[in-house]
Protein backbone atom coordinates (compact mmCIF):
# COMPACT_ATOMS: atom_id res chain seq x y z
CA UNK A 1 0.00 0.00 0.00
CA UNK A 2 1.40 3.39 -1.11
CA UNK A 3 0.26 6.41 1.32
CA UNK A 4 1.16 10.06 0.20
CA UNK A 5 1.79 13.47 1.92
CA UNK A 6 2.72 16.31 0.31
CA UNK A 7 5.18 18.79 2.42
CA UNK A 8 4.34 22.04 2.81
CA UNK A 9 6.34 23.31 -0.05
CA UNK A 10 4.67 23.11 -3.20
CA UNK A 11 5.95 20.54 -6.40
CA UNK A 12 6.01 21.51 -9.24
CA UNK A 13 8.59 20.08 -12.37
CA UNK A 14 11.49 22.18 -13.68
CA UNK A 15 11.27 24.73 -16.66
CA UNK A 16 13.51 23.06 -19.01
CA UNK A 17 11.84 19.48 -17.91
CA UNK A 18 8.13 20.60 -17.70
CA UNK A 19 7.41 24.33 -17.78
CA UNK A 20 8.00 25.13 -14.32
CA UNK A 21 10.11 24.14 -10.88
CA UNK A 22 10.46 21.77 -8.74
CA UNK A 23 10.84 22.95 -5.31
CA UNK A 24 9.94 19.54 -3.02
CA UNK A 25 7.56 17.46 -1.87
CA UNK A 26 7.16 13.50 0.16
CA UNK A 27 6.15 10.72 0.08
CA UNK A 28 5.33 7.49 2.20
CA UNK A 29 5.41 3.66 0.89
CA UNK A 30 4.41 0.80 3.25
CA UNK A 31 6.61 -2.65 2.52
CA UNK A 32 5.90 -5.97 3.64
CA UNK A 33 9.40 -6.92 5.15
CA UNK A 34 10.89 -6.72 8.54
CA UNK A 35 13.86 -4.53 7.26
CA UNK A 36 11.90 -2.09 5.33
CA UNK A 37 13.60 -0.87 2.11
CA UNK A 38 11.44 0.43 -0.99
CA UNK A 39 12.37 -1.28 -3.98
CA UNK A 40 14.04 1.09 -6.90
CA UNK A 41 10.53 1.20 -9.32
CA UNK A 42 8.49 1.23 -6.36
CA UNK A 43 10.01 4.46 -5.36
CA UNK A 44 10.20 6.06 -9.11
CA UNK A 45 6.49 5.29 -9.12
CA UNK A 46 5.89 6.94 -6.22
CA UNK A 47 7.71 9.87 -6.95
CA UNK A 48 5.81 10.41 -10.14
CA UNK A 49 2.70 10.15 -9.03
CA UNK A 50 3.99 13.06 -6.21
CA UNK A 51 4.77 14.95 -8.97
CA UNK A 52 1.77 14.41 -11.16
CA UNK A 53 -0.40 14.93 -8.03
CA UNK A 54 1.26 18.55 -6.32
CA UNK A 55 1.61 19.72 -10.71
CA UNK A 56 -1.01 18.36 -12.24
CA UNK A 57 0.50 17.35 -14.97
CA UNK A 58 1.31 13.65 -16.17
CA UNK A 59 3.36 11.56 -14.54
CA UNK A 60 7.13 12.22 -15.28
CA UNK A 61 9.46 9.76 -16.47
CA UNK A 62 11.33 8.82 -13.49
CA UNK A 63 14.31 6.11 -12.77
CA UNK A 64 15.99 5.39 -9.63
CA UNK A 65 18.94 3.19 -10.05
CA UNK A 66 18.63 1.59 -6.29
CA UNK A 67 16.38 0.58 -3.74
CA UNK A 68 15.96 2.86 -0.59
CA UNK A 69 17.22 1.71 2.61
CA UNK A 70 14.47 2.45 5.30
CA UNK A 71 16.97 4.58 7.55
CA UNK A 72 16.26 7.45 8.34
CA UNK A 73 18.98 10.03 6.54
CA UNK A 74 19.40 7.73 4.02
CA UNK A 75 19.57 8.93 0.28
CA UNK A 76 19.41 8.35 -3.29
CA UNK A 77 19.23 10.57 -6.47
CA UNK A 78 16.62 9.31 -9.25
CA UNK A 79 16.61 10.90 -12.59
CA UNK A 80 13.46 12.91 -14.16
CA UNK A 81 13.90 12.52 -17.81
CA UNK A 82 11.55 14.88 -19.64
CA UNK A 83 10.41 14.49 -23.49
CA UNK A 84 12.81 16.65 -25.02
CA UNK A 85 15.33 14.31 -23.40
CA UNK A 86 16.56 16.91 -21.01
CA UNK A 87 17.28 15.24 -17.33
CA UNK A 88 16.78 16.89 -13.71
CA UNK A 89 18.27 15.22 -10.93
CA UNK A 90 15.93 14.22 -7.92
CA UNK A 91 17.09 13.54 -4.37
CA UNK A 92 15.22 11.19 -2.06
CA UNK A 93 15.93 11.17 0.97
CA UNK A 94 14.05 9.24 4.14
CA UNK A 95 12.76 11.48 6.51
CA UNK A 96 10.99 8.60 9.39
CA UNK A 97 10.51 5.07 9.33
CA UNK A 98 7.35 3.28 11.24
CA UNK A 99 7.62 -0.18 11.29
CA UNK A 100 7.21 -1.35 7.12
CA UNK A 101 5.96 2.75 6.78
CA UNK A 102 9.11 4.39 5.24
CA UNK A 103 8.72 8.13 4.60
CA UNK A 104 10.67 10.46 2.50
CA UNK A 105 11.28 13.91 1.21
CA UNK A 106 12.03 14.64 -2.47
CA UNK A 107 14.14 17.44 -3.87
CA UNK A 108 14.94 18.33 -7.46
CA UNK A 109 18.12 19.94 -8.51
CA UNK A 110 17.64 23.65 -9.47
CA UNK A 111 19.29 23.19 -12.85
CA UNK A 112 18.40 20.37 -15.11
CA UNK A 113 20.98 18.75 -17.79
CA UNK A 114 20.18 19.38 -21.49
CA UNK A 115 19.42 16.78 -23.58
CA UNK A 116 22.49 14.86 -25.38
CA UNK A 117 23.45 16.03 -29.14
Amino acid sequence: MIKSRLAAATCALSAVAVGTLLVGCSGSVSVGSTDPKVSKSKLADTVAEQLAKTTGQPEPDITCPEDLEGKVGTTTRCTLTASDGSTLGITVKVSKVEGKNVDFDIQADQTPSPAAS
